[in-house]
């Protein structure tokens, strides 16, 4: 097999990145993936009440505050209410392995979710973490149907390496 020829189109294509250790098939194509996500679902609003929110979720969240709080460690008051809940942090990227462990621990009941995705923002945040300068992420259609069908948005925030800094 001969050796792959870097396209005329993209100047960051090359040999090594198309076998990047950390790597992921694309239509027949490997694409370095992303070294590292975190994830959480968040659940954000005024009227964010967390106990009401772990009782109809049916689990409890790793961080959650009413509107107008006092945060003792900063001595600050919240702005908003927030109910969260992280998945473990993934090296490399697996977002569809995260989005699952957060959707796991909770209700299946749509109707709850459609409840929630109503009166409050609901979101799957998500922080991507770059190595290179171009790596990418794929979601599977069973992940984009499981967080559309309870009003879930993605929020990807990207992270990206620069030798400059």
């Amino acid at each position: 097999m001969a050796p792959q020829r870097r396209p005329s189109w993209s100047p960051f294509f090359n040999a090594e990145c198309a076998v990047a250790a950390h790597s992921r098939p694309t239509l027949g194509i490997r694409v370095a993936a992303l070294a590292r996500s975190v994830a959480s679902l968040r659940i954000i609003g005024d009227g964010v009440v967390p106990e009401e929110i772990s009782s109809l979720l049916g689990a409890e969240p790793t961080k959650a505050h009413r509107k107008g709080e006092l945060i003792l460690a900063s001595g600050r008051t919240t702005k908003i209410g927030i109910w969260r809940l992280e998945a473990a942090p993934t090296e490399p990227e697996n977002l569809d392995a995260q989005v699952a462990e957060i959707l796991g621990k909770l209700t299946q009941n749509l109707d709850i979710w459609k409840s929630l995705s109503a009166g409050f923002r609901v979101n799957v945040f998500c922080g991507l973490f770059m190595n290179e300068s171009n790596e990418g992420v794929e979601l599977s259609p069973a992940t984009l149907l499981a967080l559309g069908e309870r009003g879930i948005h993605l929020d990807l925030d990207i992270y990206a390496w620069r030798a400059d800094v």
